[in-house]
């Protein structure tokens, strides 16, 4: 049954910083997350362009290669506005799985990326290990919009039964 899946990424969105403003002053932001058929989203904040969602997403991953995509709205009567999008390639954060770390002092940094102009980042993003579990924390900038970055941290979970990495 879970021998197409090869693990889980628990995406937590944990805010909105300078996002576009979509309504009079301001906007009613709320993030969807997909990656394949699966979409999943965060709850509408109203009337903010820095909004604090903290919320955990996860994901089945089936392969690695394929990125996460994410995009952000703003909440209307009857038509949602697009506040921007980001894709998340978990490509490096597999890869740190891979390595099998044990006994890793808590907080290890075990992989650093640096923005550039094939990925989203905004800012260094640090793959470490914390309390046994690989996570990524990481900033990424909104693309087609005018401003906006959405703060995250990613974390790898292994499924038992499963193909694995």
């Amino acid at each position: 049954m879970l021998d197409h899946l090869v693990g889980l990424v628990k995406v937590r969105v944990v805010r909105g910083v300078n996002l576009a403003i979509r309504d009079l002053r301001s906007s009613d932001p709320y993030v969807v997350v997909r990656i394949g058929k699966q979409k999943l989203k965060t709850r509408v904040i109203k009337k903010s362009t820095n909004p604090e969602w903290n919320e955990e997403l996860t994901l089945s991953i089936e392969d690695p290669v394929v990125p996460v995509r994410l995009e952000v709205f703003d909440k209307d009567t009857f038509i949602d506005d697009s506040m921007g999008n980001a894709e998340l390639d978990i490509r490096a954060l597999v890869e740190v799985v891979k390595m099998k770390l044990q006994d890793v002092a808590d907080n290890t940094v075990v992989k650093k990326l640096v923005p550039n102009r094939q990925n989203y980042l905004a800012e260094e993003s640090t793959i470490y290990i914390s309390e046994g579990k690989v996570k990524q924390d990481l900033v990424v900038r909104l693309k087609n919009v005018e401003c906006g970055e959405i703060e995250l941290q990613l974390q790898w979970v292994d499924i038992p039964g499963s193909k694995g990495v």
